[in-house]
């Protein structure tokens, strides 16, 4: 996934699911990592990085 489809990804799950976006992306890397699925974890891992680092820049 690139970094535009993973900033996509990240505002599109977030205008969904709030502040629960981050756990969610969590959740969705820990199941793919469970079933085997090392890429789409790495990707779940991106776009929880980015929602983070979007929630911190809308909190300072």
């Amino acid at each position: 996934m690139d970094a535009q489809a993973v900033e996509a990804h990240a505002i599109r799950l977030y205008e969904a699911l709030g502040p629960k976006a981050i756990a969610h992306a969590a959740q969705r890397a820990t199941e793919a990592d469970d079933a085997g699925k090392p890429d789409d974890a790495h990707s779940w891992r991106r776009i929880e990085e980015r929602l983070k680092e979007r929630r911190g820049a809308h909190e300072s």
